[in-house]
């Protein structure tokens, strides 16, 4: 079936090709089907969730309680539909052991009994080969345990997901292309830290010896996809170039970081260097050269995780290595002099790193959102518009500790009272911008006790928003709150800046092609700012520099092992990164 074959058809004959996306549910593929022509399947699929938004949630709940439950008495009866059946089996729901079997039942009771709508699980999972029976039942219990108010969308997104999986099997559609960079980051999620291996968790810090096998790992990936140069650099980049026809071309700078936090998820960063080198790949195999060089730079460092500096790597490239930090020490004494030096690294090398930006056209990076607006909107891509900028600040409130049962509440300088009132007021200031965000994410009371009244509290704050001038009125309204709560409780206070980080604005010439690229793919445009900072911060310093997100999983959490990403979204974005490649080849 294609879309043209769709596009052509009566409205009864497209009803029928699309029979059975939504369980026992024909009504909203018939409502879709109002918005054909479609130009691609990227557009139906958005077009099926449109439906669904606008129907109401007594609709929704309909269809929910349509679904069978997971391994449940329709599989055992076997009345299931053909899909969920097949569902249902690829996922080995049918092969339970008797002990398995038990506990999705229990789990199937449990949750009904809470939420009066079966549990909706797209088990065919992220990569529609199916997830392991342990991977369905951790899902199972750990969303039982959420609001109502979220079950009713995570199960919808979920049928969302199902009924993506059913389109491709009728459009004979396989996201191989996506599908290879889920195998690529499954294959560099085998190196992680001691500690961490054991557990099954993922730890990826700069220089251990689980990132040098990383990095080997994505030279010899980078060398099998075709490019012509790869190695390691003076910081532990990994380096690749695809040549242009002509030697004196300019060069499209890409990539992100293979580093990692500690317990993290496997797509932060390295879905960055992966998209990258699935289109060179392509590239090589048609034999093709662009009238630019392509390089791809897998950043060591980013996330700050093992030395107290971050974005270590990306800073060399654009000559802000601070020599400083190589005296820095880790949690076991070791400098990062000494780690360089035992990796095989010259530090005096660092300084040759920097980038001519006039030999450049700019810096593009793809990144996993790690965040939930794409996910809560349905949308598997959207545009970064400006890369936040940041102040952190440390701060002690002092009044007076005192006796908690004798000190009457009119008598009291309460400093962890002060902070508390503090919290809520940035909470409120932060919401008044709508993309402003502030965190107060530390507290202490230094000497606390039960029965004393704090004297002292001790926190932090992390002040976020997309230019400069909107964090700056933020930071200044944030401190005059502050002040106010302080003098009206007749407390003390101290606020030391500890970070200050510029806002990186997209440039506008390359966000837009990153649109026309969605464009191109019939993918429904959102622009947002990344909250999170990013190696194309650095990169901004010297030269145009734009974002691609991608979708995440389980809400987009990320920075935890939960986070994840579809083969579907991640072949759009690589779809999308060619789409920017042929733009860029077809200007003059």
């Amino acid at each position: 079936m294609t879309i043209q074959q769709l596009n052509s058809a009566s409205d009864a004959e497209a009803a029928q090709m699309l029979d059975g996306l939504y369980e026992h549910s024909p009504w909203i593929a018939k409502a879709a089907l109002a918005q054909r022509p479609f130009a691609s399947l990227a557009q139906l699929k958005h077009a099926l969730v449109q439906v669904l938004d606008a129907a109401g949630l007594d609709a929704q709940l309909a269809l929910i309680r349509a679904h069978p439950e997971l391994a449940g008495k329709a599989m055992v009866s076997q009345t299931l539909t053909a899909e969920s059946s097949h569902e249902q089996n690829t996922a080995g729901l049918s092969h339970c052991s008797a002990q398995e079997f038990a506990r999705i039942q229990e789990l199937n009771s449990a949750y009904k009994a809470r939420f009066d709508f079966p549990f909706s699980l797209a088990v065919r999972g992220p990569r529609g080969t199916g997830l392991p029976r342990h991977e369905i039942i951790a899902t199972f219990e750990r969303r039982l345990h959420g609001p109502r108010s979220f079950e009713i969308l995570e199960c919808l997104r979920n049928i969302h997901r199902i009924a993506e999986l059913r389109l491709n099997d009728k459009f004979g559609v396989e996201p191989v292309l996506g599908q290879q960079v889920w195998d690529w980051a499954e294959a560099l999620a085998q190196y992680s830290d001691p500690g961490y291996a054991g557990n099954g968790q993922l730890a990826v810090t700069y220089l251990t010896d689980a990132h040098r096998a990383c990095a080997a790992h994505l030279q010899s990936l980078m060398l099998e996809c075709g490019f012509d140069e790869v190695g390691i650099d003076a910081v532990g980049n990994v380096v690749a170039r695809y040549l242009a026809g002509q030697p004196l071309a300019r060069t499209l700078l890409t990539g992100s970081h293979f580093d990692t936090v500690r317990n993290a998820g496997k797509y932060d960063g390295r879905l960055g260097i992966l998209l990258p080198m699935a289109c060179v790949r392509n590239l090589a195999a048609q034999g093709r050269r662009l009238p630019f060089h392509i390089e791809l730079v897998a950043f060591s460092e980013e996330e700050g995780q093992r030395f107290e500096t971050s974005f270590l790597a990306s800073s060399a490239l654009v000559g802000k290595f601070n020599s400083a930090w190589l005296e820095l020490p880790d949690t076991d004494g070791i400098t990062l002099r000494s780690a360089m030096l035992q990796a095989g690294f010259n530090p005096a090398q660092i300084a040759g790193l920097q980038r001519d930006p006039a030999k450049y056209l700019g810096f593009v990076e793809v990144h996993i959102e790690q965040g939930p607006v794409l996910n809560e909107l349905n949308l598997p891509l959207g545009v970064v518009s400006s890369i936040n900028g940041s102040v952190r600040c440390t701060g002690e409130v002092t009044g007076t500790a005192c006796h908690a049962g004798t000190t009457p509440m009119n008598r009291r300088q309460d400093a962890a009272a002060a902070v508390a009132e503090l919290i809520l007021a940035v909470e409120k200031r932060a919401a008044q911008d709508g993309d402003s965000v502030a965190t107060v994410g530390q507290l202490l009371v230094p000497s606390g006790s039960t029965n004393v009244v704090p004297g002292r509290c001790q926190f932090t704050l992390d002040m976020r928003a997309p230019s400069d001038a909107q964090r700056d009125a933020l930071v200044n309204d944030i401190q005059a709150s502050l002040l106010e709560i302080c003098e009206r409780r007749q407390l003390r206070y101290t606020l030391s800046e500890t970070m200050r980080v510029a806002a990186a604005p997209s440039n506008p010439a390359w966000q837009q092609r990153w649109e026309q690229a969605l464009a191109a793919l019939a993918v429904p445009l959102h622009r947002m700012p990344s909250g999170a900072g990013h190696d194309a911060m650095k990169l901004h310093e010297i030269m145009p520099q734009a974002m691609l997100f991608v979708r995440g999983q389980n809400a987009g959490i990320s920075h935890n092992p939960l986070e994840s990403s579809t083969s579907d979204d991640m072949q759009l974005a690589v779809e999308a990164f060619g789409q920017l490649l042929q733009q860029l080849a077809a200007e003059p």
